[in-house]
């Protein structure tokens, strides 16, 4: 019995302090799409925040991985005139009880962001306002540099991006399950732009689109969600029979800890 309790006490410390494990626990089931999609659980992503310029139009999502920074896509070419929003789930609400604006102090774009092929695009955002954790924002984990996620594996993304390429983006939180391709798939659609810089998902009538861009592509390992990719390109009518393709954070995670021991 005491064992039992022992490990209640460790998933509540999860919940409340860990990375990747929601408080509030997302429902995973089946092939749900971001276009044409499906709502998420409000609060079920606790690390997923919007980026916001300063009129308030979400342009880019983001992921917190501790309370001072997010990780976002270069090719959202974040400004420290914009905010973070996180704790948020329908971009219309009137009450924002849970919601947080937060401030950016700096901004850290991979050096290498080649913006042609998409390689390294991945960017780190330093808040000057830091989160405060709660059971609706918390963060993901980032995996070691010698994790291994294999071809298959079912994932999932999320943003507020279009749920048609002609739309416009969505009022709730989105989210779809997709399945991981290996880079020798993922190039019979896209070419030699694939290397294994970028992990792709999806070509099951799922895809992401316009605004999903910087958001997290996320897999479960021993019991706690990984941020695996980060969103960075698929094509522009958004064909759900295209892959998504996504920084692969296995082998940019050097350069996050650099930056984040340095800053």
């Amino acid at each position: 019995m005491a064992f039992l309790w022992l490990l209640s006490c460790i998933t509540l410390v999860g919940a409340a302090f860990g990375c990747g494990v929601p408080a509030i626990p997302p429902v995973v089931s089946g092939v749900q799409r971001i276009v044409n999609g499906k709502a998420a659980v409000p609060g079920s992503w606790p690390w997923q925040v919007s980026l916001q310029d300063s009129n308030g139009f979400h342009y880019c999502g983001g992921s917190l991985v501790n309370e001072s920074w997010v990780v976002t896509a270069a090719h959202c070419e974040v400004s420290t005139s914009d905010t973070v929003v996180a704790g948020m789930f329908n971009r219309r609400a009137k009450k924002k009880k849970n919601v947080q604006v937060l401030r950016i102090a700096q901004v850290f774009n991979h050096p290498s962001f080649n913006n042609d092929t998409g390689h390294n695009d991945i960017a780190l955002v330093k808040l000057a306002t830091p989160a405060r954790f709660s059971s609706v924002v918390s963060p993901v984990c980032l995996p070691s540099a010698q994790d291994n996620f294999t071809t298959g594996s079912l994932c999932v993304t999320t943003g507020w991006g279009k749920t048609d390429s002609k739309g416009m983006a969505s009022i709730k939180l989105q989210q779809a399950t997709m399945p991981l391709l290996s880079n020798a798939e993922c190039e019979k659609s896209w070419g030699s732009d694939i290397t294994d810089l970028v992990v792709c998902a999806g070509a099951n009538s799922v895809t992401s689109c316009m605004g999903d861009s910087g958001g997290p592509l996320v897999c479960q390992k021993d019991g706690a969600w990984n941020l695996v990719g980060v969103v960075s390109f698929v094509t522009t009518t958004c064909s759900t029979d295209i892959p998504t393709v996504c920084s692969r954070v296995t082998e940019l995670r050097p350069w996050i800890e650099d930056i984040l021991t340095q800053n």
